[in-house]
């Protein structure tokens, strides 16, 4: 299998773009949600954050009857928290990605990630984090660590 391919975010949505492939792709077939992508670009407005920030019940209701995403309602709720989320530690931190190297470890940011960002777990964390090009363990140390962690 090909490792995702990484990106160079050179804006907010890039980052509210790549989570919310991941809150969508949780538990989901992951062709589906790509085969449905486009149509989450178009029913997010580019995934620009301030506007999906903005959504309000209306939008909850028009987004849960649109074919051209899934239509979870959770999760489209908590896409609306992530930006709003992403917006705050943007401000909080001078920038997003300055947020993303605030954290002494890889560990405590994945913590702080998960307690930040609705329907994100640590594997989605991972690749969250692998795609926008932060720094991250090697796959097989990340899932040795993982397994560690299991068994204690």
């Amino acid at each position: 299998m090909q490792p995702p391919r990484k990106i160079k975010p050179s804006s907010l949505a890039d980052y509210l773009e790549v989570l919310t492939k991941v809150v969508f792709q949780s538990g989901m077939s992951w062709r589906v949600i790509e085969t449905k992508w486009s149509g989450f670009r178009e029913a997010f407005d580019g995934f620009d954050p301030a506007t999906v920030a903005s959504f309000g019940p209306g939008d909850i209701d028009r987004l849960a009857e649109d074919a051209r995403i899934v239509r979870n309602r959770r999760k489209i709720e908590a896409t609306i928290h992530n930006a709003e989320t992403i917006l705050a530690l943007d401000r909080e931190h001078e920038g997003f990605g300055g947020y993303l190297r605030s954290r002494d470890s890889f560990a405590d940011l994945v913590a702080d990630l998960r307690r930040n960002f609705r329907f994100l777990g640590d594997s989605g964390a991972y690749f969250f984090l692998y795609v926008v090009g932060e720094l991250v363990p090697s796959h097989e140390e990340w899932e040795a660590s993982r397994r560690q962690k299991a068994s204690a």
